[in-house]
């Protein structure tokens, strides 16, 4: 199979090249030429897609895989170029693009949220601050788009939380990273509370067999099979890190009156009680998105331990540094010391 990889440098965008090319797979790149040192014996198209689609003219392929198509613009222009170049398209979008997680069990056919074609033209190519902002919305009309264009070839993922090596999130990486320093731990929540996410290295496996099956329609795709909940995940991590790590489990009442921020300061966290601003009820179906449709097309994952080893293996390949996502020790020990003394 030829494969046209549009990104492909960064996180799942690479796995999906890795596997593509372990499966015996052509592969191409389409992209801006960031990272070219990763796969240097491939064909490299370097290009903007926002600029200069010309450059995909000539060329003919078996599929598309398109990771980093954030706008309907873009996406627009993008499969009606190849609309004719290939036999099967692969949209990579996300599961921000259900109108809330306000309810459990999830699927496929919860309502989305919705643009006008006037905001949908305004945006265009977006600005990093208008695609942030409208990010689940603007990923449901990719695929509208998409599947307009490209009727019965079109394979949108649906991804949950990615995670593993090369997460530049920092979103999961905080929590591995934390509890390999030890001492207290503040966590949000109840211990029970469920948790999802899928390793970016198991959701390009499964990507790129069914590609090759010309599997089409929406899938919700994050996992595990079973349900994880934080605390078997922290626990998971105190093993694999050999830490020493005490947990101190905080009632999400006294974290919402402090006011730390849900997801980014306190990853991996919705608050269950309390709705989100702007929103009338809590987000509870954050962690329990429905995935019986990939699972029966085969959707397996490796060992949490796995990950929680290949993650802190890669984190401690970039030194010190400022994490994008998570508590200062700072502020973690002012709320310890405060919680603990009430």
């Amino acid at each position: 199979m030829k494969v046209l990889v549009i990104g492909g440098t960064r996180f799942l965008g690479r796995f999906i090249v890795e596997e593509a090319l372990k499966q015996g797979h052509e592969v191409t790149l389409f992209n801006r030429g960031n990272n070219q040192e990763l796969f240097p014996q491939l064909e490299t198209i370097i290009g903007d897609r926002t600029e200069d689609l010309s450059l995909l003219d000539t060329g003919k392929w078996d599929a598309a895989i398109d990771t980093c198509g954030f706008t309907p613009r873009a996406v627009d222009e993008m499969t009606k170029m190849l609309a004719d170049k290939i036999d099967h398209y692969t949209y990579i979008s996300s599961i921000s693009v259900y109108k809330d997680w306000a309810v459990n069990n999830i699927d496929e056919s919860y309502d989305v949220q919705t643009l006008s074609d006037d905001q949908v033209n305004e945006i265009g190519y977006g600005t990093s601050e208008q695609i942030n902002e409208h990010y689940g919305a603007l990923k449901a009309r990719c695929e509208q788009t998409a599947e307009q264009n490209l009727p019965n070839k079109t394979f949108s993922i649906r991804a949950g939380l990615l995670v593993g090596p090369h997460d530049y999130t920092d979103r999961f990486t905080y929590w591995v990273e934390r509890i390999q320093k030890g001492g207290k731990v503040f966590v949000p929540g109840r211990k029970d509370r469920p948790l999802q996410w899928i390793d970016a290295r198991d959701l390009a496996s499964w990507i790129v067999k069914k590609v090759d099956e010309k599997v089409t329609g929406v899938y919700n795709v994050t996992g595990p099979a079973e349900m994880l909940t934080m605390e078997n995940f922290l626990k998971a991590c105190i093993e694999v890190t050999n830490s020493s790590s005490q947990l101190i489990w905080a009632d999400e009442q006294f974290v919402t009156q402090k006011e730390i921020a849900p997801w980014s300061q306190l990853p991996l966290w919705i608050p269950e009680t309390t709705p989100l601003p702007g929103q009338k009820e809590p987000w509870i179906g954050t962690f329990t998105i429905n995935i019986n449709k990939a699972l029966h097309l085969g959707l397996t994952f490796r060992p949490i331990e796995e990950t929680v080893h290949d993650t802190l293996q890669w984190d401690l390949t970039r030194g010190s540094r400022k994490k994008t996502a998570g508590l200062t020790l700072q502020l973690e020990k002012e709320l310890l010391e405060e919680y603990l003394n009430e």
